[in-house]
């Protein structure tokens, strides 16, 4: 086998097997791609891999500068390619089974507090598509607390307005249904009206939110679009995408939402990646006692 074999197959196990998120899966082929042309540099085989190559490898990129995140990525993706060489048996064993991944420093969220959010949600309606699909988008994120792939991955046919629900496709293609409240369903209500005139009468995609030639919006124009917008609201902070998912999550656990219904509705596979979020009020907690205590 030779690099490319190496990457394609391991790109189809990625995908049929793993089933991981396209996005995910391309990460890991190119962190593969990148740590085999370091061993093609090191003239080092590989299949002759040992924990204490990885850690130098490790220890190289992280002396680039690569972040503790990037490198734990890096190492799930070579634990994933080396169990997928000993699965298909070029391999007698995975030699990296037991090698332990860098620890993740704990970083909590940033949320926007509630009269930010307000702030950036007062708008008034416009009848001009790219501003009405601007502020339906941030209605939506708010209101669902879906990601941005997401959202840019919806249909037409997945959003029950009559009810009040988004069926939503996750992380490994995993299917949810995510409430919506009654102002977002209205803001998509005006905004699917507006994309009628625009679109009805030529052949234009089924993706919720297209761009102006009648395509699937990009993740890089919404967030163009998100920053602008918050921008033009007066709003300190820098505004994404995952902010209003982090602020969705944290204003339903400040009035009192248990943490496994807002696991269900973010598509979190485990209640510990939701649990982050009782650290992010916890803290809040802690400033506000601060603030207001009489010994502080």
């Amino acid at each position: 086998m030779d690099s490319t074999d190496y990457l394609n197959s391991f790109r189809r196990y990625l995908s049929l097997e793993r089933n991981l998120s396209r996005n995910t899966a391309l990460s890991y082929v190119g962190d593969l791609k990148h740590f085999l042309a370091y061993c093609e540099k090191k003239r080092f085989d590989p299949l002759k891999i040992a924990p204490n190559f990885l850690q130098d490898y490790l220890w190289d990129e992280k002396k680039k500068g690569l972040k503790t995140s990037s490198l734990f990525r890096k190492t799930e993706a070579l634990k994933a390619f080396y169990k997928f060489l000993a699965l298909e048996n070029i391999l007698k064993k995975n030699p990296l089974q037991s090698f332990k991944a860098p620890k993740l420093e704990k970083r909590l969220p940033k949320a926007l507090s509630v009269d930010e959010t307000e702030k950036l949600l007062s708008h008034e309606i416009s009848d001009k598509y790219q501003s009405i699909r601007t502020i339906a988008v941030l209605e939506l994120l708010y209101a669902s607390g879906i990601r941005i792939s997401e959202l840019t991955s919806l249909k037409i046919e997945d959003i029950n307005m009559a009810q009040g629900w988004l069926r939503v496709f996750g992380k490994g293609s995993k299917e949810r249904l995510v409430p919506l409240n009654e102002n977002a369903c209205e803001i998509l209500k005006k905004y699917i009206e507006l994309r009628e005139l625009k679109f009805g009468g030529r052949a234009a995609q089924s993706w919720v939110f297209l761009n102006k030639s009648g395509k699937k919006i990009s993740r890089v124009q919404l967030w163009k679009d998100i920053k602008r917008f918050a921008s033009e609201a007066g709003l300190q902070k820098k505004v994404h995408p995952h902010l209003l998912r982090h602020s969705f999550a944290t204003h339903l656990l400040q009035r009192g939402a248990d943490l496994r219904s807002i696991g269900e509705m973010l598509g979190h596979a485990s209640l510990n990646t939701t649990q982050i979020y009782t650290h992010l009020d916890n803290t809040q907690l802690k400033e506000m006692h601060k603030k207001f205590h009489p010994k502080g």
